[in-house]
This record gives C-alpha cells, structure tokens and sequence, in this order.
C-alpha cells in the first residue's frame, strides 16, 4: 500500500511526541513488500547479527513474553497470512521456528516491524534488547544499554521537558493500552537498512543528482505496548517507504506535496540537521512546490 501513512500532511508536527491511543488490532502492519522485507532481515540476521540484534541476559522473559503475545496475535488477526506449522509459523514462503535462538529473533522474523525493550532501572528507562534490522540513521551498538535520555540526546527539543514528559509516558503506560506515534524523513533512496550513525551520515542527495529523481519519504510508525509479567516496554517500529515522484500520480498529490514542503521549510536548522536535510532542502522545497502545483 503506498503513502499509507503521511504524518506531514499537516495532522501532526514534526519533533512532537504525538502519542495517541492505538486499537490493539492494529499492533502489527503487514503489506505486500511482507515476504521481501522478511527474507531482508534473514539475510542481515545471518550475516550481520553483531549490526541488528543485541541483548541483555536479563532480557530474556521479556523476549520471551514478545513472543507469547505476538503469535497468537498473528496467527488470529492475519489467518491469510500466518499459519502454525509444526513447530514453528509459516509466512513469507518459510517456516520459522519458534525455538533454537533468542525470543526477540524469532519474533522479529515474523513482521515487518523492527522489536525493542525497554527496561525500568534506577536510572530509568534502558535500551535492553532490540532486534533493529530497518534503523534510520541509527547505530545500534551506539545506542545498546543507554538510558533513554541518553539514546535521544542528539534529538532537538528532547533533552529537558520532552524527555521528562515521555519519561512519565512510559511510567504511566498500562497493559492493553497501547500507543502510536509517526513521524517522516526525506532519504536519497529507498533502502530499509541505514544502520550508519547520526555522526557520520550518508550522503543522501549528491549536489550533481536529480533530487525528485533520488528521494523517498520515509515514514516510520512507532508502537508502545506494555507487557504484563516483565513491566518491560515493547516498542516496535515499522518503516514504509515512497517515492517522492509518486505523489504526480497519488489523489491527494498535491495537498500531500504542500503539506511535506510547509513543514520541510518549517524545520529549525538543529531539526533539518538532525534529519540530514541541510544541504537538500531547497532543492526538495523546489520539487515539493511543483508537485503542489500540479
């Protein structure tokens, strides 16, 4: 499904916390790019588990309750999809089993959708597990251990006030009471994978190439749920990615096209520069209002 999500249509703003109850049944957000993100993560799993997996010893009953709530949600909200096999889940044109490696690998191997847990210490709210195989300019071993105000340190606004509120957040989040959140970036291709750190960015739009020709919204949906036994935090994230050019041909191009470019042009220089767009913006604006005006 394209631009199924497009928080910069002017419903939400960028940099805010913006979490809103979400429906339990919507927890998991399968499309037909399933089976091709799926064998993605396999491949990176094998060949790049130091990159996107990290955990914990004392993660594992969190891991493991993941995985207790995810299949049974799987298995009744998506019969078309998954089905029980033996021991283990068919989907995506392979059985996973569902024992032999760590709770949060399995689980991760399902769904699109990127697992991380978050554990309550003395400190607060930790980065304990995390199976991130899709990451957005984010580097996992930088980030594996960390507590949360020190994870989004970087994040313009977070440090103080935000941080305190989101703290109470996860504080004050209950069982069967989850919450989502969006929010958008613009990248110079269309790759799920981007484990390079926030300190040495790739180069997303090269001054000699087509910027329309290059860019792709990138949008990731967050989810915050609460497990039961563990007093753990699951936060998932889901990465959907479109062509920029594709709004010529979407039905609400041009309002989607205006609504990307207010707040592109909207952005503080430590926003644009937290989203890797200082250079690009002008180029982008340039492209967005000739979309708008289509």
């Amino acid at each position: 499904m394209s631009f199924a999500y497009t928080p910069y249509d002017g419903s939400k703003q960028p940099f805010a916390i913006g979490m809103t109850p979400m429906d339990p049944a919507d927890w998991i957000a399968p499309d037909a790019h399933l089976a091709r993100d799926l064998a993605e993560k396999d491949a990176l799993l094998a060949q790049r588990r130091e990159i996107v997996f990290a955990e914990e010893p004392d993660s594992r009953p969190a891991q493991a309750e993941t995985l207790a709530l995810l299949v049974p949600h799987l298995l009744a909200r998506f019969p078309e999809i998954y089905a029980r096999e033996g021991d283990g889940v068919r989907v995506g044109g392979r059985t996973v089993p569902l024992a032999g490696e760590a709770p949060l690998v399995v689980a991760s191997r399902l769904v699109q959708e990127d697992l991380v847990i978050m554990a309550r210490g003395p400190a607060g709210w930790r980065l304990a597990a995390a199976s991130l195989c899709f990451p957005s300019t984010w580097s996992l071993a930088e980030k594996f251990g960390r507590e949360m105000a020190a994870i989004h340190a970087e994040v313009p606004g977070f440090p103080g006030r935000m941080g305190e509120i989101v703290a109470r957040i996860f504080d004050n989040l209950r069982p069967g009471q989850p919450v989502e959140r969006l929010n958008w970036s613009i990248y110079g291709d269309d790759r799920l994978h981007h484990p390079e750190s926030k300190s040495d960015p790739h180069e997303r739009f090269p001054p000699a190439a087509p910027v329309l020709a290059r860019a792709t919204i990138r949008v990731e949906r967050q989810t915050l749920t609460r497990l039961h036994g563990a007093g753990a935090i699951l936060f998932t994230i889901r990465v959907f990615v479109d062509p920029l050019a594709a709004l010529s041909t979407h039905p609400r191009g041009p309002a989607l096209a205006g609504g990307l470019r207010d707040q592109l042009l909207a952005l503080t220089p430590d926003q644009l520069a937290y989203k890797g767009l200082v250079e690009a913006r002008e180029r982008l604006a340039g492209a967005l209002a000739a979309l708008a005006s289509r």
